[in-house]
Parts: C-alpha cells; structure tokens; sequence
C-alpha cells in the first residue's frame, strides 16, 4: 500500500497544457502620463510597456476588449505576437494593473522574449480530488515559481489529493511539473496541508458525550 504522505502527487501525472501563443495589434505611444493614459482607456484601448533584452523600454497601446479576452483564457501568463507597425514581436504578460474597484485593466507590463528563451514565471496551483473520510485541504501556497521555455509555459499545474488521508503534507519539491519545466520555488515550502475535519471532530466529542451520557445513566440504574 502507497505512503499516504505522498499517495496525492504520485498517483497522478501532470496535465501536459500550456499557455498558447495570440496575436495582437501594438500600437506606439508618444503621449505619457495620467491624463494620455485615460484618453488611451476611452479609445477602448489599454497603455502599456514593452521591455527587455537590453532595449529601452517601448510605450505601446493594445485593443483592450481583444487583451482581457486573451487574459480571460490564457491567465497572466499569456505569451503575445505583437504587430508593431509590421514587425513581429513575441512578448509575455509580465504584469498585469487593475483598477481595485471597477476592475478594468489599467496598465500592462511586457517582456521581449525570444523562441527558446527560458523565462522564471509564477503559474497558478489548482487542487482536483477529494480527500479521505474526516479529511479537510488546506491550500498554504497558491502559486508556484518556475523556470520554463516561454512557449511552453503551463496555464496551471495541478496537485491532486484524491483519497489523501490526514496527515499527508505536499512540499513545493514533491509537486509533480511537466517535462522541462524546473522549480524556482524553495523545495521545503509547503504547498497542501490535510488536516482533520471540523466536522469530524465535533462528530467524535458528539459520540463521547452520546457514550458518557450513556455510562452515566447506567450507574444511576444501577443504583435505584
């Protein structure tokens, strides 16, 4: 029989899905500021900043209905070809500002990158499975940090906790990643904590207290 603490990340592999390469429209920039990035946003479009490999930095304007769309479905780790004026230019969501309250898209920050370039990018965990009887998931990391070329970056990387029972902790090294890809996470963090139900606990005392009762009864029984 498997060890438990290690039965929810070797019993199932790793998704082999990665963030897929859209193409958008770059338009230059030549105004700066609060005041040309709100005109910017009225024209339905969304400043951002195009850096890396040593070039100075490009202001640029994307279509703002087609970029959240493409956030929407590919996460914040989307992998764009650029159209800048008829030059090609691959680039990946570094960073992406939204409004705290009326949660548009404000700014953008993207990254040059090149086919078979190694990037370090954060990818989101998501947990799949139930755990065991009286068991309860306890997610202590949301995201992992890894290294991976970037056209092949995961859009998540899954840790399943079917049938784990109490006690089973999940480390950052012991999560399973897809071929290539390497952790830049510390190895000792820990990712999935399964504890004992609150449920189940209170279910235990309740029959405690059910036996207790009982036994209490039965002395007073016996002594009439």
């Amino acid at each position: 029989m498997p060890d438990p603490l290690y039965f929810a990340v070797t019993a199932f592999p790793p998704r082999e899905s990665t963030v897929s390469e859209v193409r958008l429209a770059a338009e230059p920039r030549t105004e700066f500021g609060k005041g040309a990035a709100r005109r910017t946003r009225r024209a339905g479009k969304i400043p951002a900043v195009l850096y890396g490999h040593g070039s100075d930095p490009l202001h640029v304007a994307l279509p703002a209905l087609e970029f959240a769309r493409v956030v929407r479905e590919q996460g914040s780790n989307a992998v764009l070809s650029l159209d800048l004026a008829g030059r090609p230019q691959l680039a990946l969501t570094k960073t992406v500002t939204v409004h705290p309250l009326r949660r548009y898209i404000e700014h953008v920050d993207l990254l040059i990158v090149s086919r078979g370039e190694k990037v370090v990018v954060d990818v989101h965990i998501v947990v799949t499975g139930n755990p065991g009887p009286d068991a309860l998931v306890t997610q202590e990391l949301g995201t992992l940090q890894v290294e991976a070329d970037a056209m092949a970056i995961p859009d998540e990387i899954e840790v399943s906790v079917q049938d784990a029972e109490v006690g089973t902790r999940v480390l950052a090294g012991e999560v399973p990643l897809p071929p290539g890809v390497e952790l830049r996470t510390d190895p000792e963090y820990l990712v999935i904590n399964i504890v004992a139900s609150t449920a189940g606990d209170l279910g235990a005392e309740g029959e405690d207290e059910a036996a207790s009762d009982a036994s209490a009864f039965g002395s007073a029984d016996e002594q009439a």
